[in-house]
């Protein structure tokens, strides 16, 4: 069993990987996108608005299918569509093909993103040790190589579906043949349940199989905190994405060309400390761990609103990176234990909440930049960040009557740490 939890978590991860790729290959070139289908400026908000409120559809979608079909299947057709689609953004020659691929896209991308999790989560409570932020680094990785390849089809000045092709030709065959060992809640719980890989759950509870036949539904008062959290950190996420870029030039007065390096700096810091974050969670628990990647998120966005030039506002930026990026793998990880029975359905509930912030968190910045300063619209996802901290105790756990010497969440202590929702 330890072999097959160990394949699984190799083809998981190179799952992560693949849509990341896709993911910023998609978001990366967007202005050739819109160059190609010739979109205007007022259209084109609702196309990229159409993609997110899709997904949430595909997300809503799964929690009602993983009543009938393990997550490992929607997984292995999914990531094939997402794939395609991708590819059919870029070989499309009218408005209502863009619109088709996009549509498939989104609805795809919904279904891709909450059965990934899924898996993460029951490999992680298998595994008896904090694994999801490693699967979400590895997202990161794939962000990073994707945005790259995108760079170079744009300096090159290659044809949309020449630059896709070859990325799709690669990891489609790839992600079909890894998901031979995509590793369902079932066969996870299994393999915990004779030592796994380092033995035990990882959070105390009884080890299941995701979905939990006949097991207590998802309470949504309880799942809330969490939701909220989720919903912080895409705004914060999507601040960063959208506008770093444009407040280092017009508010800070750096170069076109400085002006592009907050990102990546982003998706690098991002990524290490997602590589490091599960060794904070194992060391400090998750609570700990989410109080100060808040914290200090929270004080990049305050250096990002005052800093008196660009390399001080890039500073900012880099520690927005390593705070927010380990924000979101633990609030699945959370979702996870708070419903050991039904973690497959708190976590598709959980996963619309990641469009919700990134729909609210790019229009919020911008109208308020408009409308008062960019500066001080800075300061609003640094307080929503703060927030978090009031929810942290959805993330901490304590020793209860579901055994092992690990910890799981109370839902009375959840109640308190949330201001009683």
């Amino acid at each position: 069993m330890t072999e097959v939890l160990r394949r699984g978590r190799a083809s998981l991860a190179f799952s992560f990987f693949a849509q990341g790729a896709a993911f910023a290959l998609l978001v990366t070139r967007i202005p050739a996108i819109q160059n190609r289908y010739g979109v205007s400026d007022g259209l084109l908000p609702v196309f990229l608005a159409a993609v997110p409120v899709l997904a949430g559809v595909g997300s809503v979608t799964t929690e009602q299918l993983v009543k009938r079909i393990p997550p490992s299947v929607l997984l292995r057709w999914s990531q094939p569509v997402v794939l395609l689609a991708l590819l059919g953004v870029g070989a499309g020659h009218g408005m209502a093909q863009l619109g088709a691929a996009l549509a498939v896209f989104g609805l795809a991308v919904g279904a891709l993103d909450a059965s990934m999790n899924m898996l993460g989560v029951s490999l992680q409570r298998a595994y008896g040790r904090s694994i999801m932020l490693s699967f979400h680094a590895v997202y990161s990785l794939g962000g990073i190589v994707g945005a790259s390849l995108a760079w170079a089809g744009a300096h090159w000045h290659l044809a949309l579906w020449v630059s896709y092709l070859p990325v799709v030709a690669v990891l489609l065959p790839a992600a079909l043949v890894g998901s031979r060992w995509y590793v369902d809640g079932g066969t996870a719980a299994a393999g915990a349940g004779t030592g796994g890989v380092d033995g035990g759950s990882a959070d105390g509870g009884p080890v299941d199989g995701g979905a939990g036949s006949g097991a207590p539904g998802v309470v949504f008062k309880v799942l809330l905190p969490l939701c909220l959290v989720m919903t912080f950190a895409y705004i914060g996420d999507s601040t960063v994405s959208n506008w770093s870029a444009k407040y280092l030039q017009d508010v800070l007065g750096s170069s076109e060309q400085l002006a592009t390096v907050p990102y990546n700096v982003y998706m690098v810091t991002t990524l290490a400390g997602r590589a490091i974050g599960d060794f904070g969670v194992r060391r400090f628990g998750a609570a700990a761990v989410v109080r100060l990647g808040a914290l200090v998120a929270a004080a990049g966005f305050a250096v990002v609103a005052f800093a008196p030039g660009a390399w001080v506002g890039m500073l900012g930026f880099t520690l927005v990176g390593l705070g927010l990026c380990v924000l979101v793998p633990q609030t699945f990880a959370a979702a996870g234990r708070l419903f050991p029975g039904a973690s497959d359905a708190a976590i598709a509930r959980l996963n619309i909440f990641n469009y919700v912030g990134f729909l609210i968190g790019s229009p919020l910045v911008g109208a308020l930049g408009d409308a008062w300063s960019y500066r001080g619209a800075m300061v609003v996802p640094m307080v929503l960040v703060l927030v978090t901290l009031v929810y942290a105790r959805s993330f901490a756990a304590q020793p209860d009557r579901y055994g092992g010497g690990h910890e799981r969440p109370r839902t009375a202590d959840v109640g308190r740490g949330s201001n009683g929702l």
